[in-house]
């Protein structure tokens, strides 16, 4: 009996025949037996309307006191979200009630017996397209959030994704190998996940930030073609496309170059968009490299459809008398410029906007820009520091014209490149210079295997696995910065899908670049010494990708959040604010781990 009294049944001998979204006119006359949720409930005069809802979808079910004057009696108890489930027949609605937006719209079921399995609580949020509600609130009642429609398409991709994957990889000839979650605690770039270990006080495990160490052993262990739709931990800061936890699609091939595992990679990528979300793709992929991508788009995982791109103007403000261009040239730093062309629609209050965003947002010092009248003349605080020849060049290489508007940032490249790269598509989406196609897919390839981080000391751009070109191997010693892995990502509409590489096999080159990123013999030994020992075994040239599974989901099902196609995902604080996690532990559990919780400062 729920709180109001009304009186629960099971579900005794009755099973459902159907699911509610499969009905159709078909069926008109058919005696069926649907169960779900109390969508929406109408009472018209006596006739009650219901529409119940399942994984399937909707069917609208009715209670006619002349059919069943129990059912139609139990039908007035029934709200929103109710477990139902209910015996009657199918029955072709009138033409001037069917309903064009459903898929069960032509035909409504004629209740003859019903059993009211389960009351609810009523919902926080509509159980509709839009819920309504903030994404905390959402999280909270994650059960109710669940129900929703684009949530239950997101996690039908997701499903058909994992199993379009498999069979692709089957048909290639890899096998699927599972790999410890209780391991080493490795330098990955992400901070781990710690695990006590209760029978050796004081040692931990770690939880894996990737397979990666794991995969290359079995490349040399001999399993030429490893595969695993694996479960990986990285304690690092969210973001929209960032989660602690999350999977990866793992792969790795041995006797292998970049042309096979590109193959691989091409396959498995037409396989799952297609099978999982109807996508063709073109064939073959195109390719870009690193370095044409940042200096086109000012990132490596640029979306192409957008017909914006960036210009380099560092050599012509070398030599400038424009202090502000000239001084970030002196410090190492680039000047690069967005053309906008038929601008005039941008006004002077969205260039404030725009500005306000880059200062705020995105750490800028400020936002250049120029605009050019309809007459030719050249409108900015900054026209008068620049001489008739630098404005000559800039329409050179910027193909200014009346109507154009031209942004620059002048600052680390890095900065710039960042910063540009996100006008570009806040502008190219907003003015519509996109060039119409659904899906973008490509290759970027020929990474810099080291970068200098913010200390100016040098680091891995991917990994400290990824093999360098072999012309670039002498570079090692004399220009590391100069040196480019075998690199390549999968990048689709913007969003990079993957991340992959050829591996050093041989020991000496993989010592030699730990040697490079700062780390002595001791430290190579303690960090990493079961890798190179391994190395030393036979080991294989070798190859692989990770997919970020989330990812590829997120782009096929247009979720704008990781949030969004994950069941049960953690909020920006890596909180479930459902399960209520984490939360703290009994002290009797901290003793069996010789743990000692330290109280945190207050806030």
């Amino acid at each position: 009996m729920t709180a109001d009294g009304t009186e629960l049944e099971g579900m005794g001998t009755l099973r459902r025949s159907h699911s509610c979204g499969e009905i159709d006119a078909s069926r008109v006359g058919d005696e069926v037996v649907v169960a779900g949720w109390a969508h929406r409930r109408r009472d018209h005069g006596g006739v009650i309307f219901v529409d119940l809802r399942d994984q399937k979808g909707l069917v609208q079910i009715v209670f006619r006191p002349e059919t069943s004057t129990e059912a139609h009696q139990s039908a007035g108890d029934v709200r929103s979200e109710w477990v139902l489930l209910v015996r009657g027949v199918v029955e072709a609605r009138s033409a001037e009630t069917v309903n064009s937006k459903m898929v069960t719209g032509e035909i409504e079921i004629n209740v003859h017996e019903l059993r009211i399995l389960n009351s609810a609580t009523p919902p926080p949020f509509a159980i509709e397209e839009e819920a309504g509600a903030d994404e905390a609130v959402r999280m909270k009642y994650r059960i109710h959030d669940l129900r929703r429609p684009p949530l239950q398409r997101a996690l039908a991709v997701r499903d058909r994704l994992s199993t379009a994957l498999r069979a692709s990889f089957g048909r290639q000839g890899f096998m699927e190998i599972e790999t410890p979650m209780l391991a080493r605690a490795t330098p990955e770039g992400a901070r781990d996940f710690l695990v006590p270990s209760r029978l050796h006080a004081g040692s931990f495990y770690a939880l894996p930030q990737s397979p990666q160490i794991m995969k290359q052993l079995l490349m040399v262990s001999g399993f030429e073609r490893y595969y695993q739709i694996a479960r990986c931990f990285r304690d690092e800061d969210q973001r929209a496309d960032r989660q602690l936890e999350f999977t990866q699609v793992d792969l790795e091939m041995s006797f292998v170059g970049v042309e096979e595992v590109l193959e691989v990679l091409q396959q498995l990528t037409l396989d799952g968009c297609r099978d999982a979300a109807g996508v063709e793709l073109p064939m073959p992929f195109p390719r870009m490299s690193y370095k044409e991508a940042m200096e086109r788009f000012g990132c490596d995982r640029p979306d192409t459809r957008i017909l914006l791109e960036l210009v380099d103007l560092t050599d012509l403000f070398a030599t400038s008398g424009f202090k502000a261009f000239r001084g970030a040239v002196d410090q190492g730093g680039i000047v690069k410029c967005l053309p906008v062309h038929d601008a005039d629609g941008v006004s002077r209050s969205e260039i404030d906007r725009l500005e306000s965003f880059v200062r705020k947002e995105l750490g800028a010092r400020g936002l250049g820009w120029i605009r050019i009248a309809e007459d030719g003349e050249w409108r900015s605080p900054i026209v008068k520091f620049l001489t008739d020849e630098e404005r000559a060049e800039i329409v050179k290489q910027t193909d200014a014209r009346p109507g154009s508007l031209l942004f620059f940032q002048a600052d680390a490249p890095d900065k710039a490149n960042a910063i540009l790269s996100r006008l570009r598509i806040d502008l190219g989406e907003k003015l519509g210079r996109v060039d119409g196609r659904e899906w973008d897919v490509l290759f970027v390839v020929d990474f810099p295997l080291f970068e200098r981080d913010d200390k100016g000391q040098l680091t891995y751009v991917h990994q400290p696995f990824v093999a360098p070109l072999e012309e670039d191997i002498p570079l090692l010693e004399t220009d590391p910065e100069a040196v480019r892995g075998t690199h390549y990502d999968v990048i689709m509409n913007g969003t990079e899908l993957g991340s992959g590489s050829l591996r050093n096999h041989r020991a000496d080159i993989q010592r030699q670049i730990l040697k490079v990123l700062g780390y002595s013999d001791e430290e190579m030994k303690q960090s990493f010494g079961f890798m190179l020992d391994a190395l030393e075994l036979g080991a294989p040239p070798h190859g692989g990708f990770a997919f970020g599974f989330d990812r590829m989901v997120m782009v096929l099902a247009h979720a704008e959040s990781l949030r969004d196609v994950v069941a049960f995902p953690k909020t920006q604080r890596g909180q479930d604010l459902l399960m209520q996690a984490p939360s703290p532990v009994a002290a009797e559990s901290l003793d069996e781990l010789s743990i000692r919780v330290r109280a945190p400062k207050p806030e």
